[in-house]
């Protein structure tokens, strides 16, 4: 009995201090991980990183710490970590493989964050579809289309294709063409669009609006007339153009000729 006694007494004395140790490397390594991430998260948000960022690498940071500071703790324990963390690196082996495509759309969630091509608002093209941007996940983009649909597209088809942004920059050339008949004034149409143009507020004096003959098609002279705008004011001077140009074309009696074809009937 008395050697049963000893060799519990030994056992305690051996692994009980052990024991003790690693719980106290639990507790103070847990406070210190928790105390890192707050230091983390406060840098991040004082350099101005974006909020989906900060969220994500401080989140890393904190998985990062609690897994080392386990790791210690069931080292100090007495209990071997080296097949231990082999057997975490196998299932983290695992689960890349088995979510390859979900890693792949976070790492270009990463980049879409970092490099910038799309900002919350514009209105883009990407990933074959086109709408105002709403967020820009880690996972996936979500965008509404003109017709208030709510689009979630994955990171990783936004970053792999072209995309077009509309509203990072400031201006933007409207691209329009008006075709007149072949027996109409030339001179005079011009100068009727050009009288629109320089009285519409919108449009920017620089650069300066190009108003140009450009084509001599099938059934009609057709001008190009392509004026400078604020992004914003875009569509209102499309539309604006296209229906006052139209207006006075008809009060001038300028042609806005279509496609048609004569037939001409002969009798034997």
């Amino acid at each position: 009995m008395e050697n049963y006694l000893v060799m519990l007494q030994d056992y305690v004395t051996q692994y009980g201090i052990k024991i003790l140790g690693a719980i106290a490397i639990l507790i103070i390594g847990l406070w210190i991980a928790k105390l890192i991430t707050k230091i983390f998260n406060k840098s991040l948000i004082k350099k101005e990183v974006d909020p989906t960022l900060v969220k994500f690498f401080t989140a890393l940071v904190r998985v990062a710490l609690i897994v080392f500071v386990v790791i210690a703790a069931i080292s100090q324990a007495g209990i071997e970590t080296a097949s231990f963390v082999a057997v975490i690196g196998a299932v983290g082996l695992a689960i890349g493989f088995a979510l390859q495509g979900s890693l792949s759309n976070l790492a270009s969630g990463v980049m879409l964050i970092i490099f910038r091509p799309i900002n919350v608002g514009d209105f883009i093209e990407g990933g074959g579809i086109s709408g105002s941007v709403k967020e820009i996940g880690i996972f996936v983009t979500t965008l509404t289309s003109p017709d208030n649909k709510a689009i979630f597209v994955p990171n990783s088809k936004m970053t792999s294709d072209n995309i077009i942004n509309y509203s990072l920059n400031d201006t933007r050339r409207v691209d329009l063409t008006f075709g007149i008949g072949y027996g109409d004034d030339i001179d005079k149409a011009k100068k009727v669009i050009t009288d629109i143009i320089d009285a519409n507020s919108k449009i920017l004096k620089d650069p300066a609006p190009n108003i140009q003959l450009h084509e001599l098609a099938d059934s009609s002279v057709n001008f190009i007339v392509r004026p400078w705008v604020k992004t914003e004011n875009y569509w209102s001077v499309y539309w604006e153009l296209t229906e006052t140009i139209k207006k006075k074309f008809d009060e001038q009696n300028i042609e806005f000729p279509f496609p048609q074809t004569d037939v001409h009937l002969h009798q034997n």
